[in-house]
C-alpha cells in the first residue's frame, strides 16, 4: 500500500515535508518506521518470514512486526496498528516498551533506497503462536525461536542470508534487551 509518510532529516528530525512512501523510497528520503519484537517468558522470540512478493528482502526472516508510520501518525499508534494488521493481535500502547531508534539505509536498486529510522519496541507475547493471524499479503510465515539460537544465527555469517541484514549492532541490541527481561 502506498501511503503518505513524513520526511526526516539525516538525524531523524521531521522536516515538515511528506510524500508517498514510494517516492521516499525512490529518492532515498529518510522516513519513520516501527519495529515490534515479541518475546515469551520461555525465552523465545517471535519472528516473521517476509512475504514472497515484498519489494525488499522477500522470504527473509525479520522482526516480529514492522511497518511504516503514516504521515502525522503517532509512533506508538503506528506500532499498535501494524501489530493488528500483520499478526492479528490486539494490543495497547501500554503493552509496548520502547528500546530505541535505529538509523538504517539499504540501497535495493538504483530506484529504491530504504532510508529509515526504526522506532523499536519490545512486547511480551501472551498468546500461543496458533492464535496469531498472519497478514497474507505481507507475511509468509511466523515462528518462535529460542533467544540463544536467534543470537547464534543473527550474529553468524553462515546464517546471514536467512535474515534481513539489519546489522550486528541492531541484532545485539535486540537480543541484549530481551535477555534483560527474561
Amino acid at each position: 500500500m502506498d501511503e503518505l509518510v513524513d520526511i526526516l532529516d539525516e538525524n531523524g528530525k521531521p522536516t515538515g515535508e511528506f510524500c508517498l512512501k514510494s517516492e521516499a523510497h525512490r529518492k532515498g528520503l529518510f522516513h519513520p518506521t516501527v519495529h515490534v519484537w515479541f518475546y515469551t517468558e520461555q525465552g523465545e522470540i517471535l519472528i516473521q518470514q517476509r512475504g514472497k512478493d515484498k519489494a525488499t528482502h522477500p522470504l527473509l526472516w525479520d522482526v516480529s512486526v514492522a511497518g511504516h508510520v503514516s504521515s502525522g501518525e503517532k509512533i506508538e499508534t503506528a506500532a499498535v496498528r501494524e501489530v493488528e494488521e500483520e499478526i492479528g493481535l490486539d494490543i495497547t500502547e501500554d503493552d509496548l516498551e520502547r528500546i530505541g531508534t535505529f538509523k538504517e539505509i539499504h540501497k535495493i536498486s538504483n530506484n529504491f533506497t530504504d532510508a529509515e529510522f526504526h522506532h523499536v519496541f519490545l512486547s511480551e507475547l501472551h498468546v500461543p503462536l496458533h492464535d496469531l493471524t498472519k497478514q497474507e499479503s505481507e507475511v509468509e510465515a511466523l515462528g518462535l525461536i529460542a533467544v540463544r539460537q536467534f543470537a547464534e544465527e543473527t550474529l553468524d555469517l553462515v546464517y546471514s542470508a536467512k535474515y534481513v541484514p539489519h546489522g550486528t549492532d541492531y541484532y545485539k541490541s535486540i537480543i541484549q534487551e530481551i535477555k534483560k527481561r527474561l
